[in-house]
């Protein structure tokens, strides 16, 4: 019955992810700790069915033409040198002025987000070290607190760079799939991943991702706006209890 659950859970963290182009950790890790299992071992699951799905997802992306993998290169390759760096960020920095940074960020980014119009073509500032800068600034700032930071990467593109939401959302997909690898790799060396448990939620996740990612095509870009919007709320709320609560 565990792994039946943890199939439907998959399933539903999967569509999140693929729908949002977020790695889906902040639904799999409270999960697995309700099952029992330790914060490292949650962590480890989790990472391992981000990998499975973010790899699918970013696939279909590509098939469907959403997702340029020149620029999301540089964009994952900064996020892997940013977290690089979390180590060193979260010796010498308070973790309250991290979090103040992240969150002011965040509710600017989104501020932009929504003022610029849905339908009104731009063209997008595909600048290679500009992506490299804000994969870089995200994974460094994002992980040193413990986010996975692909949540952050959409208002971003959108609101500062130009790019189509949807366009967005496929590099966010992909910036998961880069965190996740190092994520994985990392926390395996460190013995922190439970193998059977992190394939029955990938493969749940592998359906969720295709359904979600799908319906991320299907979806009008206002529609898209609200449902992010609903997120970002949450996600806000989220952080300001997180930061009251230390």
């Amino acid at each position: 019955m565990l792994f039946v659950g943890l199939l439907v859970v998959g399933v539903v963290v999967g569509f999140i992810s693929g729908f949002f182009g977020i790695g889906g950790g902040t639904v799999v890790v409270p999960v697995m700790l309700a099952l029992g299992y330790d914060i490292k071992s949650a962590v480890g699951i989790s990472i391992m069915q981000m990998l499975f799905g973010a790899i699918f997802g970013s696939f279909i992306n590509y098939k469907a033409g959403l997702l340029k993998i020149d620029r999301g290169v540089y964009l994952g390759l900064g996020g892997l040198f940013g977290a690089s760096t979390s180590g060193y960020i979260i010796s010498i920095a308070p973790e309250i002025l991290l979090e103040s940074i992240l969150l002011a960020t965040f509710i600017f980014s989104i501020i932009r987000l929504y003022l610029t119009p849905t339908n009104e073509a731009q063209t997008p500032n595909d600048s290679k070290f500009l992506l490299f800068l804000v994969g870089f600034f995200v994974g460094a700032i994002a992980i040193s607190v413990g986010i996975g930071g692909a949540v952050f990467i959409t208002p971003i593109l959108v609101g500062f760079l130009g790019y189509d939401m949807k366009k967005a959302i496929s590099m966010g997909v992909f910036f998961v799939m880069f965190a996740s690898l190092s994520g994985f790799i990392s926390m395996a060396y460190h013995g922190h991943v439970q193998y059977l448990e992190g394939a029955f939620l990938g493969v749940g996740a592998l359906a969720g991702v295709y359904f979600g990612t799908k319906t991320t095509h299907k979806t009008d870009k206002k529609a898209l706006k609200k449902w992010f919007l609903l997120l970002y709320i949450v996600m806000i709320a989220l952080m300001l209890k997180k930061m009251l609560l230390n």
